[in-house]
């Protein structure tokens, strides 16, 4: 499985806003940060923010923020509202759209959907604080981000 370019930029804009909770963050700032699309990253933005990770306010003094605690936003959940395909095989698609010829007697479907819950648990079990829990990587992640607060 391969997360999206999507969920990717999805993490990487959590993470900067995560970094700096006091402040708000531009797209145009957090995308010349990470040398990112800005369209694709607003994109982005709009998914977080339907997805309730994200509070974004237009005009001066505007931009994004987390809506809620970076201890309150697990990786799994976040993976989920960004991407659109968990369907590790053609007869996982909704409605059996991709029927197999073996589909009746074939035994795969069961350890795939073990495999895929076992990712979900995974990720479930890391919140966003988690991921940047360790001062150093947070200075670093700074350093690399060319934060303000960088030392």
């Amino acid at each position: 499985m391969r997360l999206t370019m999507h969920t990717d930029y999805a993490l990487r804009l959590l993470m900067a806003l995560a970094l700096e909770p006091a402040r708000r963050q531009t797209i145009e700032d957090i995308a010349s940060r990470y040398r990112i699309s800005r369209n694709h990253l607003m994109k982005v933005a709009q998914t977080l923010v339907r997805g309730g990770f994200v509070d974004s306010q237009r005009g001066r003094g505007g931009g994004l923020a987390l809506r809620r605690p970076a201890k309150d936003i697990s990786v799994g959940a976040v993976v989920r509202i960004t991407e659109d395909d968990f369907a590790l095989v053609g007869c996982f698609l909704p409605g059996g759209k991709q029927r197999c010829a073996v589909a009746s007697g074939c035994g795969l479907p069961t350890p795939l959907r073990a495999a895929l819950e076992a990712f979900f648990r995974v990720l479930d079990g890391y919140t966003l604080a988690q991921v940047l829990q360790s001062p150093a990587r947070q200075r670093q992640m700074r350093r690399l981000l060319g934060s303000p607060g960088t030392s």
